[in-house]
């Protein structure tokens, strides 16, 4: 079955649902609508993301507050008498306001790593909080009332079973958004920044753009959440904005699923209607009234990263026999349309990369020491050495991963020191890792594209609204082409995590071919490989020297080095101690000694 079928059944059953369900269940629908719209930003943000905020809470409140302030205030100030006091005005403010919040807190925290950003959004949830309950104009801790119905074509939404469908319509098309921006180029930016940001900035990617971008559409639709609250309601005041209720979203979005857009509603109707049957349940067994779900719900967190850390919807799918799956999960590719921007290689037999005297210090330890060396276009070059040698910090600072002290690195004629990794990629330089970086759960076709991520321009709204599908396919054209190169051509569905690590050092070359380099620095490509598939991987580096490609290589097996590449270079303690062709290096006495073992 496809998967359209299955949203669109899924539609129709909501759409009938107020007339078969008595009314109590029609307003528990609402919440759940609601808390699953402020879920599924979470799932962007802190599933796909990799970033936790406990602040969505008061983005609701933004948003219920911007509406309240507009549509129940008898007397506005004259700067807002333009709004009429409509909903809509509250919309569209309520909105700017959150956006311009969510891009200060952002500035200050996403460039940070690991805790920044969580206790960030506490401060800030804490902050607005104390805010709605302190300003006369909101009503303080007692609130807002009186808040008028939202009124579509002049259709009043003033039942529940009207907002029911207006709440429902919103999540739907905000689920369409969220997958539409995740399958797309700058969807798998976005899904890079869990687990491999220095991967994705060494293919061009922003990933701080790509942080703020799913930090304000997290924010975009907690917003709008609190908008369809507060008309829902009639009434607000501070408490459902508080701290607590921003854990209470991250543990709907745990307890679905935290990576899953369907686990969005999946948790939000758990937690809401478990919430409200304990709320009923528990005072009977303990004959007073308090807040014993909190103390249920801790305990089920608990069990539920002991049991099912990846929540209830990935777990609900491994259930569910394979005929009721959908069977087009993955998009199909149709023959390019035109051809993709790519650099023009340099003449063959130019120098296209020089390190002049590098060095490199940690403390007081001198990891690289004045380090010479040059790459010409067509070239294959061997950077060898025994282990701390320095040859990653090397490929590192050639990179622009690392910074040198000291030293320039020259590439296509252009001083790149300080230069960011990204902004490296840009002029035509790609690379592998020594450790494998992919993403284990996202497809091989999709790590591979990552690669050509430069070579496309369509940006987040052309990706909602799915004006990029033609680029898309283009791009997918790309990283099928080399993956076929490679020699893995018949995996492009499989997820990359469950192919074998000599695999996943060949998917990582098919992505640094994606974007057509100058310079190719492979680490340690060979590691992991069997005979014939390193036979294969000489194969295809001889082709890319003939076509012009320069290729830096660091390399620990030595007869796939001596056999492959025009020169060597060998260090030992951070220094070059001998340059020249591979038969010379054989002969070499320091290398010799240094390296391959002692003279015979």
């Amino acid at each position: 079955m496809k998967a359209k079928y299955i949203f669109f059944g899924f539609i129709v059953l909501m759409f009938i649902s107020p007339v078969v369900l008595p009314a109590y269940q029609v307003t528990l629908m609402n919440y759940i609508g609601l808390n699953a719209l402020v879920v599924l930003g979470l799932v962007l943000l802190t599933g796909v993301g990799g970033m936790t905020s406990f602040g969505q809470a008061a983005l609701v409140g933004i948003g219920a507050y911007a509406t309240a302030y507009i549509t129940a205030t008898e007397q506005l100030p004259h700067w807002l008498s333009w709004t009429a006091g409509s909903p809509w005005a509250g919309l569209l403010i309520g909105l700017m306001i959150t956006m311009f919040s969510a891009l200060i807190v952002g500035c200050m925290t996403l460039k940070l790593s690991g805790h920044y950003l969580p206790l960030g959004t506490i401060a800030w949830g804490i902050s607005l909080y104390y805010l709605f309950s302190n300003i006369d104009g909101l009503g303080g801790p007692s609130g807002m009332s009186n808040i008028p119905s939202i009124s579509i074509l002049g259709a009043a939404v003033d039942s529940s079973n009207k907002m029911f469908y207006l709440i429902w319509v919103i999540l739907f098309a905000a689920i369409v958004v969220t997958k539409n921006l995740l399958n797309s180029r700058e969807g798998r930016a976005i899904r890079a920044l869990n687990g491999g940001q220095l991967m994705a900035e060494s293919m061009g990617v922003n990933t701080f753009r790509s942080k703020m971008v799913i930090f304000m559409i997290a924010s975009i639709f907690a917003s709008i959440s609190g908008w369809l609250y507060a008309h829902n309601q009639a009434f607000i005041n501070p408490t459902p904005f508080g701290l607590q209720a921003g854990i209470d979203y991250l543990f709907m979005a745990l307890l679905g699923g935290v990576g899953s857009i369907w686990g969005a509603i999946l948790g939000a109707g758990i937690f809401t209607m478990a919430r409200q049957w304990l709320q009923d349940f528990l005072p009977l067994i303990f004959g007073a009234e308090g807040h014993y779900e909190t103390i249920v719900f801790g305990l089920l967190i608990i069990v539920l990263m002991q049991k099912a850390p990846s929540g209830l919807w990935p777990l609900l799918m491994k259930c569910i026999p394979q005929r009721f799956k959908a069977k087009d999960q993955h998009v199909s590719i149709q023959p390019p349309t035109r051809e993709l921007p790519s650099l023009e290689l340099p003449l063959k037999g130019s120098v296209i990369l020089e390190a002049k005297d590098v060095t490199k210090k940690f403390g007081g330890l001198v990891a690289n020491n004045q380090m010479n060396l040059t790459i010409h276009a067509g070239e294959i070059l061997a950077l060898i050495g025994p282990n701390g040698a320095g040859k990653s910090t090397m490929f590192n600072q050639l990179s622009g991963v690392d910074e040198p002290t000291s030293g320039d690195v020259i590439f296509q004629g252009k001083k790149i020191n300080g230069l960011g990794s990204r902004e490296i990629a840009k002029r035509g330089l790609s690379r592998t890792f020594q450790h494998v970086k992919i993403l284990p759960e996202m497809t091989v076709l999709e790590n591979v594209a990552i690669g050509a991520h430069l070579r496309g321009i369509k940006g987040v709204m052309a990706s909602i609204l799915q004006f990029d599908r033609e680029e898309e396919n283009n791009l997918l054209n790309e990283a099928k082409l080399q993956l076929d190169r490679v020699g893995l051509g018949e995996f492009l569905y499989t997820e990359a995590g469950n192919l074998a690590l000599g695999q996943q050092r060949i998917l990582e070359i098919a992505r640094a071919l994606c974007a057509r380099p100058s310079l190719l620095l492979l680490d340690e490509p060979a590691a992991g490989l069997r005979l014939k598939e390193k036979q294969a991987l000489a194969d295809l580096l001889i082709k890319l020297r003939a076509e012009g490609m320069a290729i830096l290589l660091v390399e620990h097996d030595m007869d796939f080095v001596m056999n492959l590449v025009d020169r060597i270079v060998v260090m030992e303690f951070g220094q070059k101690i001998a340059e020249g062709l591979p038969e010379e290096i054989q002969k070499n006495e320091a290398v010799l000694e240094a390296y391959l073992g002692g003279a015979a």
